[in-house]
């Protein structure tokens, strides 16, 4: 992990482009694959998650995903909180994020489960051209009697257009890694 954060910062104080100032308000539909690492229990589905910048440095944001798993268990996870931003140089901002996080889960025969609790994630947003985008984060989630978990992330954005993005993003935590491709509206600039 330390030499994919020196390789980060690397690539910030080496880039010619410029990012000219990075949106924090979008809309994203998503679909992805989920694969929990301790049970043998797989699946898919899809998400929509947003963001909102309230000024220059803080942006609300929201995300909902709905999943399908093997042996019909389904699982639904919401979170919602607030994020600080930062500029580093032209084509690197940085970024804090708090969030409330809700999953439930929905056995048959043995019913649902739900928990809460917070997370806490930071990570960089890199502008590796005038349209790629590159991203890292790492997030942590406690739910309380749920457990915790800890995750790298890993992403790329190609915008289309100044208000379409089309993105790859991988997750790799303690328990569960995930992949997905989505598409995202910008209707900040």
């Amino acid at each position: 992990m330390l030499r994919s954060t020196l390789l980060i910062g690397l690539l910030a104080f080496s880039a010619t482009a410029n990012a000219q100032g990075f949106d924090y308000s979008w809309l994203a539909v998503g679909y992805g694959t989920i694969d929990f690492d301790d049970v043998n229990v797989d699946g898919d589905g899809f998400g929509i998650d947003g963001s909102y910048a309230i000024n220059d440095d803080f942006h609300v944001f929201g995300e909902y995903v709905a999943a399908n798993l093997d042996f019909g268990v389904d699982a639904t996870t919401f979170s919602a909180g607030i994020g600080y931003n930062t500029e580093m140089s032209d084509v690197v901002d940085a970024f804090a994020r708090l969030s409330y996080e809700y999953v439930e889960v929905d056995v048959p025969i043995l019913g649902s489960d739900d928990d809460s609790g917070f997370g806490f994630g930071v990570g960089l947003r890199f502008a590796a051209g005038e349209n790629v985008e590159l991203n890292a984060g790492i997030d942590y989630v406690d739910y309380g009697s749920g457990g915790d978990d800890t995750a790298l992330s890993l992403g790329g954005l190609y915008s289309f257009t100044p208000s379409f993005a089309l993105g790859l993003d991988g997750s790799w935590g303690d328990d569960v890694s995930s992949y997905s491709i989505s598409g995202r509206f910008y209707f900040g600039q």
